[in-house]
């Protein structure tokens, strides 16, 4: 696995529509590919594909424990809805322990040291016992959520993870993503109709007032370069 075989597929999957990268990626990562879900309405689109089409793609996502009630209340509705199961990963609770007693509850508002320190133990290590022994993963980024996304492919060499990564709604705008919820009744997260168009962690995440960048309601006390928790920031090479 290699860059070059990133490169491989995006020159295959080239004009290919999001649910034929899922097919692709599912038929050439046989069982050893997964979703990694945070259950955005960018994940429920692809939640509703992978479901409806019956890509065989497992589903997991991450519970850091200091999610939104919402949040949970979402996963719940769309394991009825599909009639699936999303398997979750917790953090380990002795270094929570740990990181907490020593530095604050509220520790991510104190520097962005403390910040990346609490994202790692609660989502960067979670996702990398998921992603053990996989070969891909799935997520669902979009080019224009953020300046940190904007040199992405829809098929990466994600060298932090050692594995392929796929970006099947990368080109997709908002308007086209909400414009697929609406038209298959998609469950989403009742937030987003309270202001929030990105949901994070319930102590990192507030509402965004109109005209302001979507991503700014998360880490809104640092600057846009820095808002990534790193579960999708590049290695240097």
């Amino acid at each position: 696995m290699n860059r070059q075989l990133a490169d491989s597929l995006n020159e295959k999957l080239k004009n290919s529509s999001a649910v034929e990268i899922l097919e692709f990626a599912a038929q050439e990562f046989r069982g050893k590919i997964r979703f990694a879900s945070s259950m955005g309405v960018e994940d429920q689109v692809i939640t509703h594909m992978i479901a409806s089409e019956k890509v065989p793609i497992e589903i997991f996502t991450l519970d850091t424990g200091r999610m939104f009630y919402e949040t949970y209340e979402l996963i719940e509705k769309s394991e009825a809805r599909y009639n699936i199961q999303v398997k979750i990963y917790f953090p380990d609770a002795s270094e929570i322990e740990e990181m907490v007693n020593a530095r604050g509850i509220n520790l991510f508002y104190k520097s962005i040291e403390n910040r990346k320190m609490c994202c790692g133990i609660r989502k960067i290590k979670p996702l990398q016992r998921a992603l053990k022994e996989m070969e891909a993963w799935v997520t669902g980024l979009r080019r224009e959520q953020s300046p940190t996304r904007n040199n992405m492919q829809v098929v990466e060499w994600d060298e932090a993870n050692q594995l392929i990564k796929i970006n099947p709604l990368l080109e997709w705008n908002e308007q086209q993503t909400w414009d697929f919820i609406n038209e298959h009744k998609i469950p989403y997260n009742t937030l987003h109709d309270k202001g929030f168009p990105s949901i994070g962690c319930q102590p990192c995440t507030r509402a965004i007032q109109p005209g302001e960048d979507i991503r700014s309601g998360r880490w809104w006390w640092e600057n846009p370069e820095t808002k990534e928790c790193g579960l999708h920031l590049k290695k240097n090479k």
